[in-house]
């Protein structure tokens, strides 16, 4: 097989998510376009080399729907020949898109792939896709269903994560984001948003918020306290966790991750292809894997599926010097920090969707060039990402600097 490489990444700013947002007047092929358009001028790309565009969209309806990727490559002016295809495995997403067109790398059966995602959440809703799982009653009720936040604070209860633990984590997720902004690290891959007459719209994340404190937060009210009572999702998750009395409802908008728009893309193809589009490889994709785990508590996954990414690797996590796990709540990415044994230090360096939030589609793409950047500026080798998935799933990949 051959190897697959990584050459470049950029991201768009993310906008908060919502009507009053910096990105709310940028439809969703727009958000794609400019991220296709940057890869593509900053590396003087010529696009017939480009065999595919692979994107994560995890409401693929309306404005984001029709193949958007396709059409974003032909409004882009990407060669008539370069195809495109969307992929929705809810929240890792992005990174099962760029898993895929690493893959087809891999195999022989693409030179050079532009692989990443988009989401636009202020404009496409989350949910807005429908879908039998939670909708169909049999269907919710045979398999223990229950929203994300019930998984998370399930989470929290039955590992004793108190409030103010998690609420620290969330404070030190916009420190550090903080940081990175104002150390510039994020200004290789960052590329701002502009409106139809050249003005900047976005240069810069959002949601940070650098001076955020524990008494902030101790203000915010539970989110799903009531969404657990009254809609009976308490009771179903003590169903299928009998060993637990009560849910704790812990978790809020403080410490969960930010709705946002957003949109990444990550240029991956052979050595072969590279050389001759006159590029040098930045990382090499080590392995990859994909993993199912109990839907209802939903969220644990992230440290599994590392796990088997390392099997595939021939890799244990003392070989790994970074991590990025995906911060869609506090109590998944302390469950993960516990489970690998990491050293927090060495988990979301530069702050997380906590901070900067999670467009959903987007944000694998964009944590695994988040987590290349890292590793090249800070001279190591090794970097493994992660999120947790919607029904109890969980994707890593693993990847070498070059």
């Amino acid at each position: 097989m051959a190897d697959a490489f990584i050459y470049d990444h950029v991201r768009t700013p993310r906008g908060k998510g919502k009507p009053d947002g910096a990105l709310h007047e940028v439809t969703p092929i727009r958000l794609a376009t400019t991220v296709l358009d940057a890869v593509r001028d900053r590396n003087g790309l010529d696009t017939a080399l480009v065999d595919d565009v692979v994107m994560g969209i995890v409401m693929p309806v309306g404005e984001q729907g029709q193949c958007l990727p396709r059409v974003a490559a032909v409004a882009a002016g990407y060669a008539e020949q370069t195809a495109g295809v969307q992929v929705n495995r809810f929240c890792a997403s992005g990174l099962e898109a760029c898993n895929i067109g690493a893959a087809k790398v891999m195999a022989g059966q693409a030179d050079m792939v532009v692989t990443g995602g988009v989401e636009s959440m202020s404009r496409v809703p989350i949910l807005s896709d429908g879908g039998a799982w939670g909708a169909d009653p049999q269907i919710a009720f045979g398999t223990y269903f229950v929203p994300q936040g019930i998984s998370a604070d399930l989470i929290a209860t039955r590992w004793g994560y108190d409030r103010e633990r998690l609420d620290a984590f969330a404070v030190e997720s916009h420190r550090r984001a903080a940081r990175a902004w104002s150390e510039g690290r994020f200004d290789r891959s960052v590329v701002a948003v502009h409106d139809r007459v050249g003005d900047i719209l976005l240069a810069r994340d959002e949601t940070i918020r650098g001076n955020s404190t524990l008494e902030d937060l101790a203000r915010l009210k539970p989110s799903f306290a009531a969404m657990g009572e009254a809609g009976g999702f308490d009771r179903i998750a003590l169903e299928r966790y009998p060993d637990l009395a009560e849910i704790h409802h812990v978790h809020h908008a403080g410490n969960s991750s930010g709705i946002v728009d957003g949109a990444a893309a990550v240029l991956i193809g052979t050595r072969e292809a590279g050389s001759a589009a006159g590029l040098r490889p930045r990382a090499r994709i080590r392995a990859f894997a994909e993993i199912g785990s109990e839907p209802t508590i939903m969220l644990t996954a992230p440290s599994f599926a590392a796990e088997k990414a390392l099997k595939r690797a021939g890799m244990s996590a003392k070989d790994i010097d970074l991590y990025e796990i995906n911060e869609a709540f506090a109590s998944v990415a302390i469950r993960f920090i516990e489970a690998m044994d990491a050293d927090p230090d060495a988990v979301n360096v530069n702050g997380g969707a906590i901070a900067m939030g999670h467009p959903l589609g987007a944000t694998g793409a964009i944590i695994l060039g988040t987590a290349l950047d890292e590793l090249e500026r800070t001279g190591k080798a090794t970097a493994l990402v992660t999120l947790c998935v919607g029904a109890g799933m969980g994707v890593a990949t693993i990847i070498e600097r070059v």
